[in-house]
């Protein structure tokens, strides 16, 4: 078997999700991130001297991940499943649950600007009748208006 190898960030996200977990067990936590639930508990243990000496972190919590950077990750990780996921999240320090949000705030995204489309289309087809309406006015007013030139002509200005 071999050593899962967990990211400074990935291991913060977890120690974050177990300090508020609620009423629910240690042993939830751990089935629910795929982490044996004593390699948790021992995070759970590390002094706090140690997290103070560690260096800055230099990766990036999910939270601050760009647009971007959030649809490559979606785009890397479909078709990914179980510990293939997992060991995936690890490396990026991010769970598969913020994928999961991640893709349904695209899809909304994507179903809001659907609607908005939808709407400025019907916009569109309101202001295209009311053009050729008012188009078929102008020509008329303008026929009469030839018309009733043509009338005074005929009549050589005998009625003024």
């Amino acid at each position: 078997m071999m050593k899962a190898t967990y990211s400074e960030g990935f291991k913060e996200q977890a120690l974050k999700k177990v300090f508020q977990r609620g009423q629910r067990s240690i042993r939830d936590v751990a089935e629910e991130l795929q982490v044996n639930y004593h390699t948790l508990k021992g995070w759970m243990k590390e002094p706090l001297a140690k997290a103070e000496r560690r260096r800055p972190q230099q990766e990036k919590r999910p939270d601050d991940w760009t647009l971007s950077e959030r649809l490559t990750a979606l785009q890397e990780s479909h078709g990914l499943a179980g510990e293939a996921l997992q060991a995936w999240c690890r490396e990026r320090g991010v769970f598969a649950h913020q994928l999961v949000a991640w893709q349904e705030a695209f899809c909304a995204g994507a179903g809001e600007q659907r609607a908005s489309l939808r709407a400025l289309q019907a916009e569109n087809q309101r202001l295209a009748r009311a053009l050729a309406r008012k188009e078929k006015a102008l020509a008329e007013a303008a026929a009469l208006l030839v018309l009733q030139k043509k009338f005074q002509a005929l009549l050589g200005g005998e009625v003024e």
